[in-house]
């Protein structure tokens, strides 16, 4: 019932407005970034739409269950990465002309190479970024409704990739400009009736939190992945037959599928390596990352990835490309904080609660689930019922928005900078590359959704941060440096991911690095740029094209093909000459 009240009309609306986009569909520029012609403050909208993932709408929430207050640090850098897109990358950007970020990488320093470097990168973002929507999807639906864990995986994909093969970026705007009124209205009406339904004792519990050590009701457990419980004594679990049998003290290896029911009042098992709910430190302001012991470091670590990730995800990069000029792309970043930080105001209330009323999640690694569970958890009637569904739809809004911008920007990078090709070959990229992610997703269900987002915030703060702020502000930046700026910066970090998952277990602030470690491969990656830049000398023509980024655009602007978009930056790497302007211009520059 849930699934057809919330996840189908969310799905057919999608689809409806996706076909609205099949008549603009002419050109490459009509499916990228809709003939650039998206008004500011419907713009900002989309954004916020697709800006606010799964890891906004449940991650936060559940991060707040889990690991504490200091987990709304997370939308601190979610928002205030946008100030400094504002201020450093929105305008040029769009004046650059480019389609994608690897279109302006080859475009302001005439190497495709790193075009080529650059499409890597996204795909690397995308995939991080996408399974954990997908992911998200399939536990939530599963959680709410019974389901399979690939319904909700398999219907995400087949959906996103329907809408955007039929509409391209413009049906992607207005999908996700409605899916993000969508979700702020069913984001904060159920946040207030959950605050009024569950009274003055869970609220007071709220705000003077205690450490989850009893059930206080029988409590069912569904481990949709393994998991290793250290159980204490006395600890029971319901059978059943309805009798109880004791669990062994000790370690208990719980595997993948299992489901129990712990007895009212038994004492509750720890997970090995988590803090239980509410545990000392949980109500302390900043992030200790895996309990260890440096929450200054783990703190500053998460605030560095998603404020310099924001700059440089290639998705909302895109976004600003749809503008009409730069100050239009301005307005945007500007009216997307002011959106942003009214939905940013609620995730703690779900956290809060949700650590009240269902820490047991925590037990299972399902905690993404918080904020949909909450609801049955005040009112077993119809009225929790109701938003519960309203809930799954908001969820399923922010799975299918988010995934709109993320899968257009990886077929683009397959088929607009990999291999290039024409608007049949987009669609088909489209296709191909959500089938891709959602069988990549299919065995992910035991990764936490906020360290893949925050792993793919951490990648574009590594990478392309340094390109868009040094390629904009820094004449001097080379081709050979930009390319190893940015190899560095993605070797630093997936070597980091790599040793997290695989290598051997460590500790202390190391583990901290290891698991966040934009701290110090985003300034090794700007130190690379920098460094090797200095051994080479920029081209005659990188002050024309740094005069092209901040001089106010004419308008129309010829944005035809990436041909125009090299000679309106000074240079051509596809054309034998610049035009005679350009070379003037230079002239005088260099007198």
């Amino acid at each position: 019932m849930i699934v057809a009240f919330a996840v189908a009309p969310v799905v057919l609306v999608t689809l409806l407005i996706g076909l609205r986009g099949v008549a603009a569909m002419r050109t490459t520029s009509d499916f990228l970034v809709a003939s650039r012609r998206v008004s500011p403050l419907l713009n900002s909208a989309a954004v916020s739409g697709e800006y606010l993932s799964a890891a906004s709408f449940l991650g936060v929430a559940g991060l707040v269950v889990k690991d504490g207050v200091g987990s709304l640090w997370y939308p601190v850098g979610f928002t205030a990465g946008y100030i400094a897109m504002l201020a450093l990358v929105a305008a040029p950007m769009r004046r650059s002309g480019a389609l994608t970020v690897p279109d302006f990488a080859e475009a302001r320093l005439a190497s495709p190479s790193l075009r080529r470097l650059a499409a890597v990168v996204v795909l690397v973002i995308g995939a991080l970024y996408l399974v954990p929507q997908f992911r998200t999807a399939g536990l939530v639906l599963s959680v709410v409704s019974g389901t399979p864990y690939w319904v909700g995986v398999a219907i995400s994909g087949a959906a996103v990739s329907a809408t955007l093969a039929l509409g391209g970026m413009r049906a992607a705007t207005y999908v996700q400009a409605f899916q993000f009124v969508f979700k702020l209205l069913l984001f904060i009406v159920p946040a207030i009736w959950l605050l009024v339904q569950a009274g003055p004792g869970v609220r007071d519990e709220a705000v003077h939190p205690v450490e989850f050590t009893h059930f206080d009701h029988d409590t069912e457990i569904v481990f949709r992945v393994g998991a290793t419980l250290d159980v204490p004594d006395g600890a029971l679990v319901v059978e059943p037959d309805g009798g109880t049998r004791p669990v062994p003290p000790g370690e208990w290896q719980v595997p993948a599928g299992s489901t129990v029911v712990f007895e009212d009042g038994s004492p509750v098992p720890e997970l090995r390596g988590e803090a239980a709910p509410g545990a000392p430190g949980w109500e302390r302001p900043l992030l200790d990352l895996h309990d260890e012991g440096y929450p200054l470091l783990g703190t500053w670590a998460v605030l560095i990835a998603t404020m310099l990730g924001t700059m440089g995800l290639p998705h909302v990069i895109m976004r600003f490309h749809t503008s009409p000029d730069g100050r239009a792309a301005r307005r945007t970043a500007a009216l997307t904080v002011a959106l942003l930080s009214v939905f940013y105001l609620f995730p703690g209330i779900y956290g809060v609660l949700g650590r009240v009323l269902v820490p047991h999640l925590y037990l299972s690694g399902a905690t993404d689930s918080a904020v949909v569970a909450l609801p049955a958890q005040v009112d077993d009637g119809s009225a929790g019922t109701l938003f519960t569904g309203l809930l799954t739809a908001g969820a399923f809004a922010a799975f299918l928005a988010t995934s709109l911008g993320l899968l257009l920007v990886v077929s683009g990078a397959i088929s607009h900078d990999l291999v290039p090709g024409g608007l049949r070959q987009l669609r088909v990229a489209v296709v191909g590359a959500a089938v891709t992610v959602v069988l990549l997703a299919l065995p992910a269900a035991r990764f936490d959704a906020g360290t893949l987002v925050t792993w793919g915030f951490t990648v574009a703060a590594s990478t392309f941060c340094p390109l868009l702020v040094l390629g904009i502000w820094w004449r001097r930046l080379t081709a050979p440096g930009a390319i190893a700026g940015v190899a560095v910066g993605l070797v630093a970090t997936a070597g980091a991911f790599l040793l997290t998952v695989s290598g051997p277990p460590v500790d202390g602030w190391l583990a901290i690095l290891l698991v966040q470690p934009a701290p110090w491969s985003v300034p090794l990656a700007f130190a690379t740029m920098i460094v090797v830049s200095l051994f080479g000398r920029p081209p005659p023509w990188s002050t024309a094209a740094m005069l092209r980024l901040h001089l106010h655009e004419h308008r129309p602007s010829p944005f035809a093909d990436r041909s125009a978009v090299a000679r309106d930056l000074g240079h051509s790497s596809w054309t034998a000459r610049r035009s005679s302007a350009v070379r003037r211009i230079t002239r005088r520059l260099v007198r």
